[in-house]
């Protein structure tokens, strides 16, 4: 029981009838105390009283003056008296109390026994649920850092993205800087990412295939192909992209242009519809869902649901 700075009158109280019954002499009082490591400053009071005179005071009335002063000294008698309790709760030789103390000692003990007990199970439990606390606010605290560090990528994202558009280059050098801004993007939503997939012939000199990127979400791995183009995406842009999912039993396809899709492409997705999920999103969608700080996710659980159940593997979301 931790009683940090001093006893509780209760216990206090019970210590004091409880000792005096546990020892037959003064001096063996004064050798219990000194035993359980009260300090020589405590006792040397009634030591002298003692020594100088027996009957000027009885066994009570040195254990309440010694655990007075035992209380007194705060965190540095907590050791002491600590060890006190524990001795009385732990005592079991009665046959060197008085007979006549013999039935009292024992109540008074196992009296002392319960209350530290009882103390002992709230302070555990006062414990554990100071503990489930900090792990609650603890999980608080991570959850909360966590959402700045995504707020903060996402930022990131969306800064790099405003500077493409304003960017004087090649569709080919920007559409090669939106692969990393949009796959940052993914990152920042949680969302599995492996970047620029190349394949390889089997001497490991030719690159034969090239992907963007590979994502995986919700059970399911999509190629990502990534284009900045100055015309509307056609059927001979979207080829490649649909030979490689072809290529892989299972595999889903997103497609993400800055321009839009021609009908005759959104229309080559419906008619493979039945065997090949395509998702076709443009770069004002992903504009507007980083503008209302919408969750990239949930977008392309939207488009994917609408590309299988409704066959519509264009409907752009814009709010």
């Amino acid at each position: 029981m931790d009683d940090r700075f001093h006893y509780p009158p209760d216990v206090f109280n019970l210590l004091v009838d409880t000792i005096p019954l546990l020892c037959k002499g003064k001096e063996d009082v004064l050798l219990f105390l000194r035993g359980a490591g009260v300090p020589s400053d405590d006792l040397v009071e009634m030591q002298a009283k003692v020594r100088a005179d027996r009957n000027s005071v009885n066994k009570f009335a040195i254990v309440r003056n010694v655990l007075e002063k035992l209380n007194k000294r705060g965190d540095a008698g907590l050791g002491p008296r600590r060890e006190i309790i524990k001795r009385v709760v732990e005592f079991e030789h009665f046959s060197m109390c008085w007979e006549n103390d013999v039935h009292k000692a024992k109540a008074n003990v196992g009296d002392l026994a319960r209350i530290v007990n009882h103390r002992d199970s709230f302070t555990r439990m006062n414990q554990q649920r100071e503990a489930a606390q900090a792990e609650v606010t603890a999980k608080a605290r991570a959850e909360r850092e966590a959402m700045a560090e995504k707020r903060r990528k996402i930022s990131d994202v969306r800064d790099r993205l405003n500077a493409l558009f304003g960017m004087d280059a090649e569709p080919q050098k920007r559409g090669k800087l939106l692969e990393g801004v949009l796959n940052d993007l993914f990152r920042a939503h949680g969302i599995l990412v492996r970047e620029d997939f190349k394949r390889q012939d089997p001497t490991g000199s030719v690159v034969v295939e090239q992907v963007d990127g590979i994502v995986e979400f919700e059970g399911s791995i999509y190629l990502v192909e990534m284009k900045w183009l100055s015309t509307p995406v056609g059927v001979q842009e979207l080829g490649s992209h649909m030979i490689r999912l072809f290529a892989r039993e299972g595999v889903r396809g997103i497609f993400i242009s800055n321009s839009d899709f021609s009908a005759s492409a959104i229309a080559e997705c419906v008619t493979h519809s039945n065997n090949k999920t395509m998702a076709l999103c443009t770069l004002r969608e992903i504009v507007m869902l980083l503008l209302n700080e919408r969750d990239l996710v949930a977008l392309l659980r939207s488009k994917v649901q609408f590309a299988i159940l409704d066959k519509r593997p264009f409907v752009e979301i814009l709010n």
